[in-house]
């Protein structure tokens, strides 16, 4: 990979606190990444959290977007709640509402959406759910581009509804032979060796695949590289990550950076 017209984001969550409490180190994971998927409150976050981190990615030249869940506080988002499709609709509007109503108070508006946890999970996997959340984007502003993970249904329902869609692979999980993400409950399900999972990052990129645990490599375009900012090899991750994708010859530039 020697094409140095390559290029890739690198995204992560953040503002995953609420009041006093807070998880991640937000500020030196924003050094590295070129996107931050903040949390809109219903699995993180809070108004001042929010307007904080949004503030703090415009300091640092990090596009942002907002990052809706299930309302589940209490599992931080990874709990799949019972909804109907129309109250999955309007959970996810009133978020990206909120995102931006403070990203633009802080002078930083949101670019894009992205599900987190277990609603993100589902619009890979749920043909109902990826439609839903794809339906509230477009109502709410069709501007917005979808970060969408990659070979999901959300990423082929978001195109078909006339919506930019980036397609996201994960750094720091393992994948089925489907495609799919391992569930977090089966053991190797997240990868926290930071070696490990730079240099699986740039084997994806080089040859436009997910690998599975297998070793299996499923063909998909590659816009973006979530790296959790939540694991305790959090910012090795992140840094080797980049470092290895530069060593090879990929840029790094948000997808949703103004053209």
């Amino acid at each position: 990979m020697r094409d140095r017209q390559l290029q890739v984001d690198i995204n992560s969550d953040m503002g995953e606190g609420f009041g006093a409490y807070r998880l991640g180190d937000d500020a030196a994971i924003l050094d590295i990444v070129s996107s931050a998927n903040v949390a809109c409150g219903f699995h993180a976050g809070d108004p001042e959290i929010m307007a904080a981190t949004f503030a703090m990615a415009r300091e640092k030249g990090v596009a942002v977007g907002a990052h809706p869940s299930f309302a589940d506080l209490w599992g931080f988002g990874r709990r799949v709640l019972p909804h109907t499709a129309g109250e999955i609709e309007r959970l996810v509007a009133y978020q990206i509402g909120a995102a931006q109503a403070l990203s633009t108070y802080a002078g930083h508006p949101i670019r894009y959406v992205k599900a987190h946890g277990a609603l993100g999970n589902l619009t890979q996997t749920d043909r109902g759910v990826a439609e839903a959340v794809t339906r509230a984007v477009k109502a709410v502003d069709p501007s917005l581009i979808c970060l969408a993970i990659a070979l999901g249904f959300q990423d082929r329902i978001a195109r078909e509804a006339g919506l930019t869609v980036k397609s996201e692979i994960f750094a720091d999980r393992a994948y089925t032979e489907e495609g799919f993400l391992v569930s977090r409950k089966l053991e190797g399900a997240v990868i926290h060796d930071a070696g490990a999972a730079a240099e699986r990052v740039v084997r994806m990129v080089g040859q436009g695949a997910i690998e599975t645990v297998s070793g299996q490599m499923l063909k998909t375009p590659i816009d973006s590289i979530c790296v959790h900012s939540d694991t305790p090899a959090a910012v090795a991750i992140a840094a080797g990550v980049r470092a290895r994708l530069e060593e090879s010859g990929v840029g790094i530039r948000a997808f949703a950076a103004p053209a």
